[in-house]
């Protein structure tokens, strides 16, 4: 296990080197390609969604320090709770960021080119929302503006067996087997300077969502997944 760094904040430390590992022992996940991350510089982890407690999987089982997008309104919450709560989620690598209107989409996408151009880690869900049928979903775009505009590689992740951790209606985690598999970084530079186009866009995101397919072995569907909140048109 790597020194702690100085100067980093205790919660975080207790994070990465306290929780991590004791999460680590109890759940004994199978990890497999984690070398295909890069030691340093931008990355952007691409992963399949299962399960809402797939972020804490990929937070401790990534060597590095991991960001992903957060509900802003779990920031916010007043008193010692709040703070604490707050300041959890900050050590677990969320990044708040507004939800439910117009502007939320480009919030999402700045807060994630922020981390990259950084030179840290980020990841990103480009279904959008975690699959309900267990079927691999046509990815959202903006994984390809991230990677364009900021020249960061891309590592598809592929997720098994996470949604046995917290089945629907189960309140308390259980115990699961779980693996995560780490891809060979995508490397797009050779679209540079042209990340407006959105036909780019879209066969470098359809690029990245057939190497998480090749990865995961997942049976692939052609159209966006529906969110759990979302209507029947």
């Amino acid at each position: 296990m790597p020194d702690p760094p100085e100067g980093e904040p205790l919660l975080p430390l207790l994070v990465r080197f306290v929780l991590g590992p004791l999460v680590r022992a109890l759940y004994r996940p199978q990890v497999e390609g984690v070398e295909n991350i890069p030691e340093d510089g931008p990355v952007l982890l691409a992963a399949n969604h299962r399960a809402a407690l797939d972020t804490g999987v990929i937070t401790f089982t990534t060597p590095r320090q991991v960001r992903f997008l957060g509900k802003a309104e779990y920031f916010t919450g007043k008193g010692l709770k709040g703070r604490f709560i707050a300041k959890s989620l900050d050590a677990l690598g969320y990044v708040p960021v507004e939800r439910g209107n117009a502007q939320a989409g480009l919030a999402a996408l700045e807060a994630g080119r922020k981390v990259l151009t950084d030179g840290g880690v980020f990841a990103i869900y480009p279904e959008g929302t975690r699959s309900l049928d267990g079927r691999l979903h046509r990815g959202h775009t903006g994984v390809a503006a991230l990677a364009l505009s900021t020249g960061a590689k891309v590592v598809p992740v592929a997720l098994f067996g996470t949604e046995g951790i917290q089945p629907n209606g189960a309140k308390i985690p259980r115990l699961a087997k779980i693996k995560v598999r780490f891809g060979e970084p995508l490397d797009f530079s050779r679209y540079e300077g042209q990340d407006s186009s959105s036909a780019i866009r879209r066969s470098v995101t359809d690029e990245i969502m057939y190497a998480i397919l090749e990865l995961s072995g997942q049976e692939y569907v052609d159209t966006y997944h529906k969110r759990p909140d979302e209507k029947a048109s």
